[in-house]
């Protein structure tokens, strides 16, 4: 594991993420007892108060246990918080794949019924919001510009899931954005997939601005890959 560089951004945030990453990573298994306290602040020259604190951040994310007798152990990924940005992140980096396939089968569960609620409780300003982010879309693969399309997309799903006045799912939108930034700059590598998704963004769009609850939740999907192809979002599906 690397030594945390002084001249680096945020102190603290660096040590965190080297923390976080290395057990993402597996390398330190689930169960495993991190180094005790001194030899490990010396393996990342840092101070035993700045180790600390780091490892209080990790377990607040429930990544970390501490007990007096039996030390800082790793948790099982299952008490983690999946929808904490740095653990997202650090998944992007450590397991790709696996969150590319667990986004795509979240929005599967989610955006349909996000979209019937935003047909029946979308404002102006929404509306407003979900129709420059598909022109600015639109505009993007017009010039081959897959990074402002992602950027635009995002915009788009995020202003989707706050629509429909449900609090808890805005805040899903806001939590989740590091995977769905992930989950489209995959799907939109495949040649043709930027163009291909536009026409379902458009007919989502059309039923939320009508107000037609049911063909807004029937379009949503047509915005999500597959199921079972790729690992759910994978190169070689055509819907970002």
């Amino acid at each position: 594991m690397p030594a945390i560089t002084r001249k680096s951004r945020t102190g603290h945030q660096q040590l965190i993420d080297v923390l976080g990453r290395h057990i993402v990573s597996g390398g330190y298994p689930v169960g495993a007892a991190l180094p005790v306290e001194d030899r490990l602040a010396a393996q990342l020259d840092v101070s035993r108060g700045a180790l600390r604190e780091a490892v209080k951040a990790l377990a607040a994310k429930g990544m970390l246990t501490t007990r007096p007798r039996t030390g800082t152990r790793v948790l099982p990924p299952e008490q983690w918080n999946h929808l904490d940005e740095d653990v997202l992140s650090w998944q992007q980096e450590c397991e790709p794949r696996q969150l590319l396939r667990e986004t795509g089968q979240l929005r599967r569960i989610v955006e349909p019924e996000a979209a019937r609620l935003a047909a029946e409780h979308r404002s102006v300003d929404h509306l407003a919001v979900l129709r420059a982010a598909l022109a600015d879309m639109e505009e993007a693969e017009a010039r081959g510009d897959s990074a402002a399309y992602v950027e635009a997309d995002t915009t788009f799903h995020r202003t989707l899931l706050a629509a429909g006045g449900n609090r808890l799912l805005g805040s899903l939108g806001r939590a989740i954005d590091v995977a769905l930034r992930h989950h489209f700059a995959i799907s939109t590598q495949t040649p043709g997939a930027i163009a291909a998704s536009l026409p379902g963004h458009r007919a989502v769009l059309d039923a939320v601005a009508a107000g037609r609850g049911a063909d807004a939740a029937a379009a949503g999907p047509r915005l999500i890959p597959p199921a079972g192809r790729g690992g759910g979002g994978a190169p070689g599906l055509p819907a970002p």
